[in-house]
């Protein structure tokens, strides 16, 4: 049977220079060898360090842990600081470039175009801005949907917080696959039969219909940013995959 989930915490990390980056040193924590259908990495980058260019094909979201780094986009300048983020279409050319010493957690994944839908186009903003939304009417567990719900995505990249003792409604089992990254706080998550407790730095992945739940613990809230792929027809895509 094909792995389910991977919990990957900060003591196992290893790192290398991602192809094409200069000035910065990548950990992949999720990928294809690991079953999985999109990349998730953390990228820490000296000052002056810059990204390379994705794979043909390959979209990007970037969201920042720390630093401040200038992007540029078709001509023009952005400033990202902690809890920025950017979506970026692919082959669509970019320079991320760290103003000072950075970290960046990257969501990679090949675009699945759909019929008759216009591709997504670039867009910044700032987690800070997005409202929470209380999760299924639980004021305690609010959901920030960073990235447009729109057929022309085929990526979401949400953060979730729970007060402590929040906790998800329900076990989930779904065809999306997650990557998640804790980036506060502490809780236990179920995954497959098996529970671990979790804590600001580690890192899941949950393989589609991977059994999952979880609770906040401790005094103070719980926050992820996680991944999911949205919005395509699973036969679709599974015949062009072939």
């Amino acid at each position: 049977m094909a792995a389910q989930y991977a919990l990957i915490t900060p003591d196992t990390h290893v790192w290398a220079t991602p192809p094409g980056w200069r000035g910065a040193t990548a950990a992949v924590h999720i990928s294809p060898q690991l079953g999985a259908r999109f990349t998730q990495s953390t990228v820490v980058l000296e000052a002056g360090g810059a990204s390379g260019t994705a794979a043909a094909g390959v979209q990007r979201t970037v969201y920042v842990l720390e630093g401040e780094l200038k992007l540029k986009v078709e001509g023009k300048s952005h400033n990202l600081r902690v809890g920025d983020f950017a979506y970026l279409p692919a082959d669509r050319p970019h320079d991320l470039t760290a103003a000072g010493a950075s970290r960046v957690a990257l969501f990679e994944k090949p675009y699945e175009a759909a019929v008759g839908v216009a591709a997504p186009d670039f867009m910044v903003g700032r987690a800070a801005d997005v409202a929470g939304e209380p999760f299924m009417g639980d004021e305690d567990a609010r959901l920030q949907v960073l990235l447009p719900t729109d057929e022309r995505f085929d990526t979401a990249v949400n953060v979730f917080t729970y007060q402590p003792g929040a906790a998800l409604p329900q076990v989930e089992i779904h065809v999306m696959e997650h990557g998640l990254l804790m980036l506060d706080g502490a809780g236990v998550y179920r995954l497959g039969d098996d529970w671990h407790p979790v804590q600001a730095g580690d890192i899941i992945w949950m393989a589609s219909y991977c059994p999952q739940w979880f609770v906040a613990i401790g005094k103070q809230p719980a926050r992820y940013l996680y991944y999911k792929d949205v919005n395509r027809d699973p036969l679709a895509i599974a015949v062009e995959s072939e």
